[in-house]
């Protein structure tokens, strides 16, 4: 525990989709003084994504989806192109990552490298989340994917030459930070 720290109060402002909670705290500054601070904490669990990629056809597999956030911030469609993800719900980050890569992609896959964990929104978003890549076949898709029905997922599975996936971000086609990263990952690591 951080010493310097002391939270005096907590309240729930919603538990709807996921828990908004506004936090009272004393934080004691470098020159000594106690100060009080008020902020507004989202927590929606953690979670882990994955980058498929295929060394001898240099693909990787990516996923487009409507996100309402960017819908309301200015993106015109709402669509965002992503690595798949999901939460963790209650399973450690290597089987959900699994889980969430055959139901959205529709790619079963056993091998999974996890290569960081980062947290993506820390001034206002708890949620930390495990980044991982792993090798696809063609003969690994065993299902068409594209999320849950329940889950209310409508997810387009889309297969794409690396080298036009990095020009994507460069172009600002992908804008998502999760996915961009590894990408960069990739190139970085020479992966393909």
């Amino acid at each position: 525990m951080n010493e310097k720290v002391k939270v005096t109060n907590t309240t729930i402002l919603s538990n709807n989709w996921y828990t908004l909670k506004k936090v009272t705290f004393d934080y004691l500054k470098k020159n000594g003084q106690w100060q009080t601070q008020h902020r507004e904490a989202y927590d929606r669990g953690n979670g882990a994504t994955i980058l498929l990629y295929n060394k001898n056809l240099k693909t990787v597999v990516l996923t487009r989806q409507f996100r309402l956030p960017t819908y309301l911030n200015g993106n015109e469609t709402g669509m965002l192109i992503e690595a798949c993800a999901g939460l963790l719900d209650r399973d450690n980050p290597e089987d959900c990552i699994r889980r969430e890569t055959e139901e959205e992609t529709g790619y079963k896959i056993s091998h999974v490298q996890k290569v960081f964990e980062a947290y993506m929104s820390p001034g206002s978003v708890t949620e930390i989340l495990y980044f991982f890549v792993a090798e696809y076949t063609k003969d690994m898709k065993i299902i068409a994917g594209g999320g849950l029905e329940h889950d209310q997922e409508d997810i387009e599975v889309m297969e794409l030459p690396f080298n036009e996936a990095l020009s994507m971000v460069d172009s600002g086609t992908i804008k998502d930070a999760k996915t961009i990263m590894l990408l960069q990952y990739a190139q970085l690591h020479k992966l393909l």
